[in-house]
């Protein structure tokens, strides 16, 4: 097995982009349906908008939110951050207004950059009044007023040297000339991201992330995947999400692969996108038994597709003979990551299929592993304990809350993960179970305690209890067990719609089952045993 080549020494995202621009102008790295973006364009376009977020005020370290489904104007708000300094605080394009506004205001981020939303939705008129937040850029045809901004008026001409295919050394005292001295200031231990993570408090958490932990991260995730120049790599996990942001968008323009974004992923239109020429797709087991499915359907076979990763799930052996034999894959890759600890451990090449199938291989260079007890002893190889991972990838932290990062980060760097797994013999790590009180929709993490507390805003409820359950089509679903407030009563239909209304679709409930009392356990906290026990009864 080759070793990993070693990140070049970029230091930061926006030095980063710029060399690549440098060297490779004419690469390809977004194909939006025809419509194609190079490094030279995407650079251009980063720099005028970070021109525009320097005479909006934006300093270096400030936190600048970005709202919308993936598509190219996702990508150059991304890198206008960074080139200006600043903070990607991504939002995902389900957020309703009162999740969008609760991380606003727990960042302190003053700016938000809003592209496209749902069919029929205008993202920024789903915020209530939010007096901290100065400037709301809008796409172009949204009405303005107020903080709005349309986009066409954000940027600030930049124009480049002459004969020069980027604004390498602008003249001084235009904009340009002020977009690079700040972004060759941003260091690699500066932060450039807070991405929201589930929480088991009520509220998500923000984990901050730097320039340096990013690159190398990432740069080592796309050389085991052996993403490349030739490749074609849909990125479906939305732009808001760990993956999305770093082993799609990030890792496209380090590796110079074309991203194709998908705005909303429909399973009826896989066939569709893999006959786009893509080469290299990302999900869980169930695309790709999905994948098979059309195949046998008689649909016209993907030569093009060469890799497979699929994220910390147990993979059936023969899905993955099936994909090697039926399509032709090269790979088919196992990882594990989370937002605390970016890549963590990963399947390599020349691995068999049992070890593919069952684990998410081996820590990735620079990241250490242990599985350990109760009592913070390791355990024997092939027993189940808590993941703790140590190295580059921990997080600085979660924003604003060093007490909480306390409770899982230890005096000696260890990341305390909440995830349990089995280390083999030979260093191969399976992850089987979750300490952690959440569940998984759809691959998106589900805080109880969140949905929790978003229901009992609606108003009639006095005491609420939310878990997950078995969903065969989802993986798992939420349940919620709702006590009604004294001399009330709960509409079932009406709560879920306000829910709806005021929630990302996959954290409202499946059910909601109305009773008189919440079960409770000896410390009189809810037994959510006795819950869980109950729900899979009538499952």
């Amino acid at each position: 097995m080759r070793p990993v080549e070693p990140v070049p020494d970029w230091g930061t995202l926006p030095r980063m982009l710029r060399d690549q621009a440098a060297r490779h102008p004419d690469a390809v790295v977004i194909d939006d349906g025809g419509a194609r973006t190079t490094l030279r364009d995407l650079l251009a376009a980063a720099t005028r908008e970070a021109a525009g977020l320097l005479a909006l005020g934006v300093a270096p370290g400030d936190r600048v939110a970005i709202w919308g489904v993936n598509d190219p104007s996702w990508v150059v708000h991304a890198f206008g951050v960074w080139l200006a300094g600043g903070v990607v605080v991504p939002l995902s394009s389900r957020c309703k207004g009162l999740e969008a506004a609760g991380t606003l205001d727990r960042t302190g981020a003053d700016v938000l950059l809003t592209g496209e939303g749902p069919p029929g939705v205008v993202l920024a008129d789903l915020l209530p009044p939010l007096p901290g937040l100065r400037h709301v850029v809008v796409p172009d045809g949204v009405t303005a007023g107020g903080p709005r901004l349309p986009v066409s008026r954000l940027p600030i001409p930049c124009p480049p040297v002459p004969g020069s295919p980027v604004p390498g050394s602008p003249a001084a005292g235009t904009p340009a000339r002020a977009v690079e001295e700040r972004a060759l200031a941003v260091r690699p231990d500066d932060l450039c991201e807070i991405m929201s993570t589930s929480g088991t408090t009520g509220t998500p958490k923000g984990v901050m992330l730097d320039h340096a932990q990013v690159l190398r991260g990432y740069w080592d995730w796309a050389e085991i995947v052996t993403l490349g120049e030739n490749d074609r790599y849909p990125v479906i996990a939305p732009f808001s999400h760990g993956f999305g942001l770093n082993a799609g968008l990030v890792a496209c323009v380090l590796r110079r692969a074309t991203m194709l974004p998908v705005r909303v992923f429909s399973p009826d239109a896989l066939m569709t996108l893999i006959g786009s020429g893509a080469s290299v797709l990302a999900g869980p087991p169930t695309l790709f038994h999905r994948l098979l499915e059309e195949l046998d359907r008689g649909a016209p076979d993907v030569t093009s597709l060469r890799v497979a990763i699929c994220g910390a799930a147990a993979v059936p052996p023969s899905l993955i003979t099936r994909l090697v034999e039926r399509v032709g894959l090269e790979r088919v890759i196992n990882a594990y990551g989370l937002m605390e600890g970016t890549v963590v451990s990963m399947t390599r090449a020349g691995d068999p299929v049992e070890v593919v199938a069952a684990t998410a291989g081996r820590p990735v260079p620079g990241i250490e592993v242990r599985v350990v007890d109760d009592d913070g002893k390791d355990v024997p190889p092939g027993e189940r304990g808590e993941i703790l991972q140590r190295g580059y990838g921990v997080m600085r932290g979660y924003w604003g809350e060093p007490g909480r990062t306390a409770e899982v980060v230890d005096e000696d760097g260890w990341l305390h993960t909440g995830d349990v797994g089995v280390l083999d013999g030979s260093g191969n790590l399976a992850v089987v179970d979750r300490k952690k009180d959440l569940y998984i929709v759809n691959g998106f993490n589900v805080s109880p305690a969140e949905v929790e507390a978003l229901l009992l805003r609606e108003g009639s409820l006095a005491q609420v209890a939310v878990l997950g359950v078995p969903d065969a089509v989802s993986g798992e679903a939420g349940w919620a067990y709702v006590v009604p407030k004294a001399g009330q009563s709960v509409d079932v239909p009406r709560l879920l719609a306000w829910a709806k209304d005021n929630m990302s679709g996959f954290k409202v409930p499946k059910r909601v089952v109305v009773v008189d009392t919440l079960p409770v356990n000896a410390n009189g906290k809810i037994d959510k045993v006795a819950l869980r026990a109950a729900a899979t009864g009538e499952t």
